[in-house]
């Protein structure tokens, strides 16, 4: 019960409250302005967090470098595209689409985790994204770019959970935390500055430190959740944040997504936890 709470807190609160603040702040700054705020302040709730029970020293040191970079390169490329769709299309839709990440994980699972897939993991990868293109739909009045940024930030996302897999025997979850954050600060600080737009008004400046400090936190709540709780009873509450960011969509904006829309949605909902419940089921108790 524990586990479910901090994974609800995360996905149906904190996550979706995250986006809507990146999703406003995107209509007068730059994607890399907002990255790169909101990793200062995330990397400094990480350490405030980690650093105590670890050490500070401790929670900069890897057994593995080149596959820490790597992943936390993967995570700043899914942000990125993540927070662009997310400026031009709907909250709910942009969330439901990276939903596809799951399937995508599936696909990457075989040459890069040696697993196997049964036909019925295939047949739920295709009407997942069977789904996508519901939502997507090629020729409605949801703009095509934004829509395969969304797809890009999935399969940037999904390759990221597969390294994160083949990191888990190796290194601390706060060492991980730590460098996912700590690369995507090192990027967007080489990028951002030179095209600063700093904030004018002090309601701005506290939307972007809320940028951080939820960030962090929601994170680390995702980080307990697991460790409390099994992947495979937590994954499904990860379509909790279609709930949040639906009403904040709706509430803010005036977006309520349309009837393909939420077939779309229902689609890969049933679909993720399907492959969830099949993941459950093939792992030796």
């Amino acid at each position: 019960m524990r586990a479910i709470f901090y994974m609800c807190l995360a996905t149906v609160l904190l996550f979706p409250l995250l986006n809507a603040t990146v999703k406003f702040l995107g209509e007068g700054f730059t994607v890399w302005q907002i990255i790169w705020v909101r990793s200062i302040l995330h990397l400094a709730v990480m350490l405030a967090l980690c650093a105590p029970g670890y050490g500070l020293v401790r929670v900069f040191k890897t057994s593995k470098p080149v596959l820490q970079l790597t992943r936390a390169g993967l995570q700043t490329g899914a942000m990125y595209c993540f927070m662009a769709a997310l400026i031009s299309l709907p909250l709910a839709t942009v969330t439901s689409i990276t939903f596809t990440a799951a399937f995508m994980v599936v696909m990457l699972s075989i040459p890069m985790l040696g697993e196997r897939v049964g036909i019925r993991r295939w047949a739920a990868v295709l009407v997942g994204f069977i789904g996508a293109i519901v939502i997507i739909r090629p020729g409605s009045d949801i703009e095509v770019l934004p829509a395969l940024l969304a797809l890009g930030a999935a399969l940037c996302y999904a390759f990221f959970q597969i390294l994160t897999r083949k990191l888990a025997p190796h290194d601390d979850t706060r060492v991980t935390a730590v460098y996912t954050v700590l690369v995507t600060l090192v990027v967007a600080t080489a990028i951002a500055p030179f095209d600063m737009d700093w904030p004018s008004d002090t309601n701005t400046w506290l939307l972007f430190a809320a940028l951080g400090l939820i960030g962090g936190i929601s994170h680390y709540f995702l980080i307990k959740a697991y460790e409390t709780g099994e992947a495979s009873m937590l994954s499904p509450f990860d379509y909790g944040q279609l709930v949040g960011a639906t009403l904040l969509g709706y509430f803010i904006w005036g977006d309520f997504p349309d009837g393909w829309t939420w077939l779309g949605i229902a689609i890969i909902i049933c679909s993720g936890i399907y492959i969830a419940h099949r993941e459950a089921r093939r792992k030796p108790l």
